[in-house]
This record gives C-alpha cells, structure tokens and sequence, in this order.
C-alpha cells in the first residue's frame, strides 16, 4: 500500500491509496480534482473509488467534477451532505481494493456525519494507516461543530483510540504547528510536546508536510486524546473525560483567537478564489473553519 500525500488550498490535504499490485487507486478527500488526475496520471493507476471523510467543501467539493471527468466513480461517505454522494457507508462496514481493507468508523464530533477510514493490507510488513479528516489531526482534532461532547470523545478516545499504537495517522490539515503550541499551554512539561513541536518549527521552515504521524505517538502528546490524564485534567478543572475535552475545546478556541484575530476580508478572498463562495446551497458550511469560528450562523457553537 503506496500513500501519496497531497497538499492542496490553504492547507488542505488529499490523499491518493495505491494498492501496488493490482495498480488500483483510492482517493480520499478530494478538494482539487484536476490535482489529483494529474498524479493519478503520473502513477499509472486505476482510480475506483473516493473516499470522503465529511461533506464539508474543501473535504468534498471537488467530487461533482471529478466524477464527471472520471465516470463510474464510486463516491463514498457516511453523509448524505456530501457532494455527488453514489452510496451511504455505516460504521464498522468493510470494503476492498485488492489486498487493501478497509473499515468505516463513524467519528460524530466535528460534523455528525463525519467517518474515518482504517486501512490494512493482506501480508504486508507495513503498519496500518488511518484517514481521520478533522475528526483526529496531528496533536489536535477539529473544532467540535455538531453533536455533544460526549460523542466527540468516544470518537477520539473509544474509537479512534484504541486502534494499534503504530496505526499512521493521515489527517485532513496542516495544523500541526499551532496545535503543538496549545498543546505545549496544556501540558507544559510534556517533553513528548516540547520535541514534537521543535520538529514541527523544523518542518514548517523546510515547507514539508507533518503527516503522518502515529496513533502511538498522538497519545504522548496530543491533549484531546488524554483528557483522563492529571495533567489535563488539571488544566482544564474538570475530570469526568467528555466534560474535560468540552472545556479543552473551549480553551483552543481561545487559544486560536489570541493567536492570530479573525480577519474575514482574507477569508473571504480566499473563498472566493476557491469557488466556495458560488455554491448555490447556503445552508451547509462551506469551508472547514478555524477554531472558534462557524462556517454558518446556524452551525452549533463549538
């Protein structure tokens, strides 16, 4: 199993899975199409199959085009929201390509349809890889957006959690950065934290991905998967684990605020360039917004 990870937007990330003896491909997150054909070209591959973690649009909008340019595309995803959608999975479903499993698991938190994928190959040394779009990010998960606390922490503690410590983590953004430095606010002697984020400053001035991580290594330093230990239950005041995730969410909020204030002449011309703002639907949210802000005034708070 070859994973080709794809930058795209603002920081954004696409994922191409090629299964390397059959020579099929699945694509998973599709924000950039013509992105994704180019390299889908370049690898000499077969593409099948998208994968869409939530319907959100840098996540999914570029699914109508893509299977108009590619038809017979299947478009999979636990959301009827999602763009150009051709069947509705369930949790715990398993799938196929070739020597690749893969099992849906329903992460309800940032969106209420939101589904990551773990993936395993037949007979193969390689560890397992996991495409948790905003629902588990490197040191940190996206904003809680629909659903309750509750849910969002059998998401990341109960289901994402337990799968094996050497699991690689593909997330959906680039975040890692700021949430090593809210990390680092949470738990300031964490030395997993402080040479985490000393590798992270290396990588964003080198201009190279963070991704991907382990689940292993997220579980030493990534505050919303341990909300039972001392230390962050101690910084957020509460210990019951749903009721310290719902204030450490909070707290990133915050955190994000402080760090760099809202300037909407600069997100909207970013939506503007990625033709987010020409969607004709107005009711559901557009882009995946930073934490703190809502796509949509009708969005719950997070």
């Amino acid at each position: 199993m070859k994973v080709k990870v794809i930058p795209v937007l603002e920081d954004n990330y696409m994922y191409l899975v090629i299964e390397e003896h059959t020579r099929e491909a699945v694509a998973v997150d599709v924000a950039v199409p013509k992105r994704l054909l180019e390299i889908v070209g370049r690898e000499g591959v077969s593409l099948t199959t998208v994968l869409t973690t939530h319907h959100h649009w840098d996540h999914a909008r570029g699914n109508v085009e893509l299977a108009r340019l590619w038809p017979g595309l299947a478009v999979l995803g636990a959301d009827e929201r999602i763009c150009a959608l051709t069947r509705r999975l369930t949790h715990g479903e398993e799938l196929r390509f070739g020597a690749i499993h893969v099992r849906c698991l329903l992460t309800p938190g940032h969106t209420s349809g939101h589904m990551s994928y773990f993936l395993w190959e037949d007979e193969c040394p390689d560890p397992p890889a996991l495409f948790s779009g905003d629902a588990l990010s490197v040191a940190g998960c996206g904003p809680r957006l629909e659903g309750t606390a509750q849910q969002m922490y059998r998401s990341l503690a109960k289901t994402l959690g337990i799968l094996p410590p050497e699991t690689k983590v593909f997330c959906g953004h680039e975040h890692t950065l700021a949430n090593l430095e809210f990390a680092q606010k949470v738990e300031p002697c964490n030395d997993h934290v402080r040479a985490k984020l000393s590798w992270a400053k290396k990588r964003d001035e080198d201009d190279v991905p963070t991704v991907p991580s382990t689940l292993g290594e997220e579980l030493l330093y990534n505050p919303f998967l341990r909300v039972a230990e001392e230390s962050v239950r101690k910084f957020t005041g509460k210990v019951a684990p749903a009721e310290a995730l719902e204030a450490l969410c909070r707290e990133r909020a915050s955190f994000e605020h402080a760090a760099e204030p809202l300037q909407p002449q600069a997100r909207a011309l970013l939506a503007l360039q990625w033709g987010l703002l020409s969607t004709p639907d107005r009711s559901e949210p557009r882009v995946d917004p930073p934490w703190g802000q809502v796509a949509h005034p009708s969005s719950p708070d997070p």
